[in-house]
């Protein structure tokens, strides 16, 4: 007897629960929840415009444009420059002095510029170069030459590489480049020839290295032409002298 009374009580506590469900309040509560929205169904005729994006097949979204013509924008930025390299010898013309020649011997070049990213395999640059020249077999006789100049680069392989949604940033790109530059040159000591020069023409051709996205380091190889009024000591000729150095310059973009 015991038993049939404790399965009664029972019955009736489990149907005094039930009869507290409301199921417009359960539905509301869904619905109003903090951690559940309702989205409608994508047609079945809507053409998909990116096709695997997740949940594009399933769910839409009201008010945001749509993306047809949307990329991932790379704002063009500047950069500056400094470095230094030093004079080829062999590659660049010899001074004249007493009528014999004389190669150039532990010449350098200082630089700093100030550039542009025009795109993501074009740039531009302004620049001021100055430069020591010394000769073998001469004592107490050098050169100073400086410069300033404008270049055009192009990057043999594009800086940006966009993979869907993900840009990344080559790390290894050669490059070459043409400009013109004007400046002045003396030779010091021994009625030393100097004078002006204007629209030196100027080319490179190397490579740039990124540590990160904003270090890297230019090596490269630069040609000028110095048109002029000689070049040496006592040297009056005209014509054309040729300047050959190999550089290397920090790259820091801002």
């Amino acid at each position: 007897m015991k038993k049939v009374s404790y399965f009664l009580i029972l019955l009736m506590t489990s149907t005094a629960a039930n009869a507290k469900f409301d199921a417009d309040l359960f539905i509301s509560e869904i619905e109003t929840g903090v951690d559940m929205v309702a989205a409608p169904r994508v047609a079945p005729a809507v053409i998909d415009d990116a096709p695997g994006m997740l949940g594009a097949e399933v769910y839409e979204k009201a008010g945001v444009v749509a993306s047809n013509d949307t990329r991932m924008f790379i704002p063009t930025s500047m950069y500056v420059r400094m470095g230094g390299g030093l004079n080829l010898g062999f590659a660049t013309s010899k001074a004249m002095f007493n009528n014999q020649e004389y190669e150039s011997s532990g010449s350098y070049t200082t630089q700093i510029g100030l550039g542009w990213n025009l795109s993501s395999y074009v740039r531009t640059e302004l620049d001021f170069q100055t430069s020591t020249f010394k000769f073998s077999d001469i004592d107490n006789m050098d050169a100073n030459y400086q410069t300033f100049g404008g270049m055009l680069y192009f990057d043999l392989a594009r800086r940006y590489v966009q993979t869907g949604d993900i840009t990344h940033r080559r790390t290894f790109v050669p490059f070459m480049g043409i400009g013109a530059a004007f400046g002045a040159y003396r030779f010091n000591g021994a009625n030393g020839a100097d004078g002006a020069v204007l629209a030196v023409p100027r080319a490179a051709v190397g490579f740039n290295v990124m540590f990160n996205d904003l270090i890297g380091v230019d090596v490269y190889y630069q040609y000028q032409m110095m048109i002029g009024n000689g070049f040496g000591w006592g040297a009056h000729r005209g014509g054309v002298d040729n300047i050959s150095n190999i550089m290397a310059s920090f790259r820091v973009n801002f």
